[in-house]
């Protein structure tokens, strides 16, 4: 290894996390525009609640097809081929893959097309018989997005393992803007169903349409081969097939929530997902941007047998993202009254100043796991870059399964105060014992790196005191507009927490900081 493969392998992840970075702060920022045109349309209705109800059945079909997982296990295959200067063989591996799982997902489309009126009542019990119409419609418009979302999702991968990383980025801002466009555009007429249109046009232009575009400039090789012996095939069912079968609590949590809060008061399911989507946006920024860019890298060094130099390269990325997202996570909770209110309610009589505090008290609670949420993301590709995706889903597996009673137990005592806490306290458990696994797995004892544990302790210590000074500050300052008054209180905390970490001796502040310093002085 020469001196200099640490510092490109550095660039290469800046880079990366850049483009990912940029392009999902750009989706989350017009994913907020949907959520105020969604909010100022639907508002606190139980239409809303129909709405955000209608997307569990085609995110179990992208899950039980292993959506989440088609880019993490088909990268390596292809990389592989890459490496070994044979493009053709990866791309005859991309279609022995891709076949198959297209005939796979029309027939599946198709079959829960055809049951969804026997599949609804699971999904949210609550509803009435016109809100089971309805929600009827809505899933059968948006499940046929989920053969854009996998197909696109493999083709993506064709993308990342090349380092091309430009239309995959832009992928989500185009699918949201869809979802804008559809619910402005037809909204007004449609109601609920104007975005779900908006959902199933914006993934076949995003998720599909653009890493089409973007592969077809480098050398697309699509044919009609059928092989379900092929190596390639079996070894990505194989890797596939734990994600298929598991039922994690990243992918379950979501669904659990709406399940028990369609039978709660009218508006509980969007109050909730409006609150999580608050929670997301610093999720998606931070966590998704630095696994998207990391796991490249990850798979090389595992690859090479360099399993030490791994840890420390995911460690060292962890430290800087969990500072990020500890800050964000003050900053929201201590002004999420104040961000609903101008997102959601700002001139708009679609929701009460109860409602609206309601969407910040949750925004608070699910904010209590958004270091896990984003930590996972990273965290998981440690052993997708092995190979292993068993132990995720796993591990996963059992803590739903565990936390099953406690999401029952907390919405029968706190209503949907206790889903928000359950699903924090799901996530936090998960993330703590998958990052505990995987520092068995990878740890080099003789070079262990810089360490983990007492930096998240650190971190929380100042969270702690950071979000006290914030809400203290929060019962003194005088009614003024909501934009003024949120940047002041969260402003104040997300500075309280930067200094109080600087003062625990946390070293990425100041390594945040002259990055920073360097953006600005360019």
């Amino acid at each position: 290894m020469s001196a200099a493969d640490g510092p490109r392998r550095r660039r290469v992840i800046a880079v990366a996390s850049l483009i990912y970075g940029a392009s999902i702060l750009l989706s989350r920022v017009v994913g907020l525009v949907r959520e105020a045109v969604i909010g100022r349309t639907l508002g606190n209705s139980g239409e809303a609640d129909v709405y955000w109800a209608a997307f569990v059945l085609p995110d179990f079909l992208n899950y039980l097809l292993a959506g989440g997982a088609l880019s993490i296990v088909f990268i390596p295959i292809f990389q592989g081929y890459l490496a070994r200067d044979d493009e053709a063989g990866g791309w005859r591996a991309f279609s022995v893959i891709a076949n198959p799982l297209c005939v796979l997902l029309i027939l599946a489309t198709a079959g829960l097309w055809i049951a969804t009126p026997a599949l609804t009542p699971l999904i949210a019990p609550g509803l009435d018989a016109d809100q089971f119409a309805l929600l009827d419609r809505l899933v059968r418009i948006i499940l046929p997005a989920q053969i854009f979302h996998l197909v696109g999702g493999l083709i993506s991968a064709t993308l990342q393992a090349r380092d091309k990383h430009a239309m995959p980025a832009l992928a989500p801002v185009v699918y949201t803007g869809c979802i804008v466009a559809g619910g402005l555009l037809l909204g007004p007429t449609m109601g609920a169903e104007g975005f779900a249109w908006g959902v199933l046009v914006g993934s076949a232009l995003g998720p599909f349409g653009l890493p089409l575009a973007g592969a077809l400039r480098h050398g697309l090789r699509w044919r009609p081969i059928f092989a379900p012996r092929d190596r390639d095939f079996r070894r990505y069912l194989l890797l596939s097939l734990p994600v298929m079968l598991g039922f994690s609590v990243v992918v379950l949590d979501d669904m659990v929530v709406k399940h028990h809060a369609s039978e709660l008061a009218e508006g509980a399911i969007s109050r909730l997902q409006y609150a999580r989507t608050l929670m997301k946006v610093p999720m998606g920024v931070f966590g998704m941007a630095a696994g998207l860019a990391a796991f490249p890298t990850l798979s090389r060094l595992v690859a090479e047998g360099r399993r030490g130099e791994a840890w420390r390269t995911l460690v060292g990325a962890l430290r800087m993202m969990l500072l990020m997202a500890v800050t964000a996570q003050v900053g929201l909770t201590v002004a999420g009254t104040e961000v609903a209110t101008v997102i959601y309610g700002w001139g708009s009589s679609r929701f009460t100043p109860a409602q609206l505090a309601d969407i910040g008290l949750y925004t608070g609670l699910f904010c209590l796991g958004l270091w896990a949420w984003s930590a996972q993301l990273l965290v998981a590709r440690g052993f997708y870059a092995q190979g292993d995706t068993w132990t995720p889903t796993i591990v996963g597996s059992v803590m739903m399964l565990l936390a099953l009673p406690l999401y029952a137990l907390m919405a029968d005592d706190f209503g949907a105060r206790g889903l928000a806490l359950a699903s924090s306290a799901a996530i936090s458990a998960y993330l703590t014992v998958l990052a505990a696994l995987l520092r068995r797995r990878l740890r080099d004892a003789a070079d262990p790196g810089p360490p983990l544990l007492p930096h998240v302790g650190r971190l929380m210590l100042a969270a702690a005191l950071a979000t006290a000074v914030g809400l203290g500050l929060d019962h003194v300052v005088p009614p003024w507009p909501a934009l003024l008054r949120g940047a002041l209180t969260g402003g104040v905390a997300v500075l309280a927490c930067l200094v109080a970490c600087r003062l625990l001796g946390v070293a990425e502040v100041s390594r945040l900081s002259a990055m920073i310093t360097r953006r600005l002085r360019r």
